[in-house]
């Protein structure tokens, strides 16, 4: 361990800097592709509904933060995770699926997805406090505050009346915490 790690607080085993970078930039990428598959899946099924619009801008602001780790991705050559495959037809089918139980379990989908992305994001946040690393932090600060929007806009929008929405957003909710550890990791 080098004099920087010891004053940093790092122990035998952490991550060091640019292991921990990695990982951040390839999960919120796997993140991000993600939820444009999510997005994508509910248009499917909500395409020409009133719930178009409103789906149609945030599925607009995932693919502006997907395009930014996807650069940061190549910039920083991070590789992808190894489950761009599974989350590509997993993110579909959870969009798809929810949005064919209807309207609010799309939006209960939504609800549950961004609650965790918004814990994600601030734990990140606060792991990058003390790493030297402010366009990171600064992305990942204001992809954080889109996330809460579409939350709470998703809220607005009847999540909560979902059939079964404890457990639907229980079930999604454990999913996507799931999804980060392994694509953290894979």
């Amino acid at each position: 361990m080098n004099q920087k790690e010891k004053i940093l607080g790092r122990l035998p085993g952490d991550l060091s800097k640019e292991e921990l970078i990695a990982r951040i930039i390839r999960v919120d990428q796997a993140g991000e592709y993600g939820a444009k598959r999510i997005y994508e899946g509910q248009l499917s099924v909500l395409s020409g509904t009133k719930d178009e619009p409103v789906l149609r801008e945030m599925a607009d602001t995932e693919v502006v933060h997907l395009d930014t780790f996807n650069k940061i991705m190549v910039e920083r050559r991070v590789r992808p995770t190894l489950l761009a495959p599974l989350w590509h037809v997993a993110g579909f089918a959870l969009g798809a699926g929810t949005a064919l139980m209807g309207r609010e379990a799309a939006m209960a989908c939504t609800v549950a997805v961004e609650e965790v992305i918004e814990e994600h994001y601030s734990h990140q946040a606060a792991q990058l406090a003390s790493e030297e690393e402010p366009e990171i932090l600064e992305i990942i600060e204001r992809f954080r505050k889109d996330e809460a929007e579409h939350k709470e806009t998703a809220l607005l929008e009847g999540a909560e009346n979902a059939p079964g929405y404890p457990f639907l957003a229980s079930a999604v909710k454990s999913c996507s915490r799931v999804a980060i550890w392994l694509s953290e990791r894979i």
